[in-house]
């Protein structure tokens, strides 16, 4: 109970100050990780350890919270992309097609050179976990006019789907580390089943689902009220059935929140509404969660994964993503811009959570949540702060750089009459 009148004095008070600090500093993110802290620091909230064995009483809550925010977040990223932005631009492909591998393997090498503590696949799971960005975290860029729509666009589909990308890899390490450990064995059936049935339950549930609702809304006989609660409905229909199939829920809720966009057509409108409003409750309540868990947690970490996560929010990121964008011609501001700016959130908070729901007897557990944790509060910031002074920089140098490629007409002075405009003079 404390949690949650925490969380709604929070929401209240930022509620009161959002427009002040729109386009500043200070994020919501930031606000609820700091309060996180805070109330983890002064023992005004006390959840346990997060890795502990099976969570009890609010700590439960919190990965029920946690997993929904999850759902909701992977159904409605599916469903927002319109397939024709991907055929205009390629940078999103890029992004995920060949960035995203990339990612996973760089972090996973990183990982194996200073987390020696953790097994080989354990620094799999964390180069997963990692993987994804979160663009609420540098809401300034994605939102900016002074950005070309086309790094925007690359920048937020990227986000709205490499969250999706990066859990059947996660699976798949989960299954092998587990069997390295002799925790379960049959990893290849393991994942085929977890990916496999879950990508069909998830488009089957999407598709039927998302084209119901068309026709129910056609023939009028829903409310807008209502096609929002009922596509974000979907999404946990999705989930729960695959969940109680024995495949990957989060697999289904992707896959079914893209079949669903495609089958609902102008209704997938509805369900950007609801995540972009009731939605956001979610994520902030993981958001502040995740400061109380960091704030219990911190004292265990170590200068190895410290320095592992500056990597992951550099190296790992940055060169990747030059590699992706090879071809493309993208002038070095812009490559080094887009390598920033691929900030570590929420999904990165929850997917490690859903290892340890997963396989809370993984050896290395405790350092994976670990290194999650200081990567996540260091990018919460570190985005946070530098997303509108580098978004502004950023524009500045595309300005110049445009100036310099558009050709100039000298005029000699001496031969203008009169106060008319420079441009008229010598015209025929």
């Amino acid at each position: 109970m404390v949690l949650l009148g925490l969380l709604a004095c929070l929401i209240f008070g930022f509620a009161l100050l959002s427009r002040r600090v729109e386009g500043t500093v200070v994020s919501a993110p930031m606000v609820f990780v700091a309060a996180g802290l805070v109330a983890g620091w002064t023992g005004f909230v006390d959840l346990g350890a997060a890795t502990h064995a099976e969570p009890e009483g609010a700590r439960e809550a919190v990965f029920l919270v946690a997993e929904l925010a999850l759902v909701l977040l992977l159904f409605t990223d599916a469903a927002r992309i319109d397939p024709r932005h991907l055929r205009r631009n390629a940078l999103p492909l890029r992004l995920l097609g060949v960035g995203l591998p990339l990612t996973i393997a760089l972090g996973t090498l990183l990982a194996l050179l200073l987390l020696s503590d953790l097994e080989p696949w354990e620094c799999a799971i964390v180069a997963a976990v990692l993987a994804p960005t979160d663009a609420a975290l540098g809401q300034a860029v994605v939102s900016s006019p002074l950005v070309p729509l086309r790094v925007r666009e690359g920048l937020n589909v990227e986000s709205g789907l490499n969250d999706g990308g990066s859990v059947p890899f996660l699976m798949v390490f989960i299954a092998l580390a587990a069997a390295h450990e002799g925790l379960e064995g049959g990893w290849v059936r393991f994942a085929v089943e977890q990916i496999g049935y879950g990508t069909l339950i998830g488009v089957a549930a999407g598709a039927v689902g998302g084209a119901a609702l068309r026709r129910a809304a056609d023939r009028a006989w829903t409310t807008t009220t209502f096609e929002r609660l009922g596509l974000a409905a979907l999404a946990i229909v999705a989930w729960y059935a695959a969940d109680e199939a024995g495949c990957n829920g989060f697999i289904a809720a992707f896959v079914g929140g893209g079949a669903a966009g495609m089958a609902a057509g102008a209704l997938r409108e509805r369900l950007l509404d609801f995540a972009e409003e009731e939605g956001e409750l979610l994520n902030l309540a993981v958001f502040l969660c995740f400061g109380v868990f960091a704030a219990e947690a911190l004292g265990d970490a170590t200068w190895q994964m410290l320095a592992y996560a500056v990597l992951s929010l550099t190296v790992i990121r940055m060169l990747p993503v030059a590699v992706a964008v090879i071809g493309l011609g993208l002038r070095p501001a812009t490559i080094a811009f887009l390598g920033w700016f691929g900030p570590r959130g929420l999904a990165s908070i929850i997917l490690a959570l859903v290892v340890i729901e997963e396989e809370p007897a993984l050896a290395g557990i405790e350092q994976i949540f670990l290194v999650m944790t200081v990567t996540v509060l260091l990018s919460v910031f570190a985005h946070g702060i530098s997303a509108a002074p580098l978004t502004r920089r950023y524009a500045g140098l595309t300005d110049a750089a445009q100036e310099a490629r558009t050709p100039r007409i000298e005029v000699d002075a001496s031969l203008s009459v009169g106060p008319g405009p420079v441009h008229d003079v010598g015209r025929p």
